[in-house]
């Protein structure tokens, strides 16, 4: 979805895919940001907050019709349905994200 973005093309892309990571590690509450993948990042939990709740904006108010074949090929279970997941309440997202 980003890619559709220009907002987030000066975003470097190992920050975005660690915030996509951690996004998707709180929306399925399986734990946080780790010290092994700090290390392996590179980046902090702290360092990628800004962004992460961006990327929740982005899939909670993202206009629904734009990307209708992506949104229907990541629907489908070979890809774990992925798109039908819904997005965090900013403010449970942020007392998550404080929390950890």
């Amino acid at each position: 979805m980003t890619l559709q973005e220009y907002d987030y093309a000066r975003e470097s892309p190992s920050k975005l895919a660690a915030s996509c990571l951690l996004l998707a590690l709180t929306m399925k509450n399986l734990g946080g940001w780790t010290p092994t993948l700090e290390y392996y990042s590179g980046y902090s939990a702290q360092d990628l907050h800004p962004l992460v709740k961006r990327l929740n904006f982005l899939l909670t108010y993202q206009p629904r019709d734009k990307l209708n074949a992506v949104r229907s090929k990541y629907s489908h279970r070979v890809f774990f349905e992925v798109a039908k997941v819904t997005p965090m309440d900013m403010l449970k997202l942020e007392e998550r994200l404080t929390s950890s």
